[in-house]
């Protein structure tokens, strides 16, 4: 069994994704071609926003969108304790100040109520400017934007929308990648719209700011004349055969994928219900829906997490951990203010968690094999 199914998937689109690859090869146009232009608006069309600009990789894109905000040195940037890396990282490589903020433990997205207590504490102590909110849609599911954006509003805060793993997902009938003043997704092959190497997209209505970054992504240049650079910038493209492979998948993502991948969710749910065991699942609330980049549960405190894994690899069933370590306690931000967080929910989850293996290409046997695996090991490892 595989983690995420990208070998299923590619011999159900192979014949489509086959032709377009060709098609980029026969034109011999790989950097900016055709398919990068024809992707941007299908996307843009399908978020629901005016402006998409594609780039090389997620985390460019959130470095991209910070860069033309000119977010820096003595601002503030709030992201989630339990997130990738790369949220935090885009912050403090621009030489902002990345603030942890706890999750709320159902969703595993930002908490509004603590992230307007991380707020006041910096006004207060009066060290950095609060410049910006980065919401990470983690897993799929979208943050709780209802929340999370009056309190923008109400200290001027910018808001980024870090959909890397959302894309997808839903609320209110809003699509992921809309909900910031900037949204960014990422392409990496394993999230819900994966490529077959990196890649990124940037999201926003705002016109003048879709210029800057279009610019910023191509070292600065200004309007159709690439040596013409009229600001500092990078090298940050989507390559025109990576776009090309994204223009099948993305069609099959709406079709059919985003309600197989819920399905299979569904069926999780379902048996884990009925297990018997005091397991933390998934919680979806009403007006939401997850394109369900991970299907994640937490184990029952004192459970070895390590053994049940072992137990399912032996089973043939991969099982992975995200994630294992807070932000705040990351190496890298050893030493700064960014390391000194209250996040007792994060410190907690990184210890419980463990994602299922989640895919549209689940099958109800494939669900019902996962989860009697699951119910075996922990029934050596739980004592009732």
């Amino acid at each position: 069994m595989e983690f995420r199914d990208l070998k299923q998937q590619y011999q159900h689109l192979k014949s489509d994704i086959d032709q377009h690859i060709a098609e980029v090869i026969s034109s011999a146009s790989f950097i900016s071609g055709k398919p990068v232009s024809e992707l941007e608006q299908m996307l843009a069309d399908y978020v629901g926003v005016k402006h998409c600009i594609s780039c090389a990789n997620g985390t460019d894109a959130i470095s991209i969108a910070l860069w033309a905000w000119g977010i820096g040195r003595n601002d503030a940037v709030f992201v989630p304790d339990f997130t990738f890396f790369s949220s935090g990282e885009c912050p403090a490589t621009a030489g902002a100040t990345p603030i942890f903020v706890d999750v709320l433990p159902s969703t595993y997205n930002l908490d509004p109520v603590k992230l307007e207590k991380a707020i006041k504490k910096v006004l207060c102590e009066g060290k950095y400017t609060p410049k910006a909110v980065i919401a990470v849609d983690l897993f799929g599911l979208p943050a709780d934007y209802d929340r999370i954006r009056p309190i923008c509003e109400k200290y001027n805060l910018l808001l980024l929308e870090d959909a890397a793993q959302g894309f997808g997902g839903i609320l209110h009938n809003k699509r992921a990648c809309s909900f910031g003043e900037i949204s960014t997704t990422s392409f990496f092959p394993a999230k819900p719209l994966g490529c077959y190497g990196d890649g990124g997209a940037i999201f926003t209505d705002n016109e003048e700011l879709a210029a800057m970054m279009r610019s910023i992504c191509v070292h600065g240049k200004g309007g159709e004349d690439k040596y013409n650079n009229i600001r500092l910038g990078m090298n940050s493209r989507l390559d025109t055969l990576q776009a090309a492979i994204l223009i099948p998948k993305l069609q099959a993502f709406k079709e059919y994928e985003l309600d197989k991948v819920n399905e299979a969710a569904e069926i999780y749910t379902s048996l884990l219900q009925d297990i018997g065991m005091e397991l933390t699942i998934p919680a979806v609330a009403d007006g939401y829906r997850s394109s369900w980049a991970q299907y994640t549960i937490q184990l029952q405190k004192g459970v070895n997490r390590e053994s049940v894994r072992a137990d399912m690899k032996a089973d043939g069933i991969p099982t992975m951990v995200y994630y294992t370590k807070p932000m705040h306690e990351q190496g890298a931000f050893e030493g700064t203010d960014s390391a000194v967080a209250d996040c007792t929910v994060t410190e907690e989850l990184c210890r419980r968690v463990l994602c299922l293996p989640i895919h549209p290409y689940l099958t109800k046997t494939d669900c019902k094999k996962v989860i009697e695996s699951l119910k075996t090991s922990l029934g050596k490892h739980t004592s009732f």
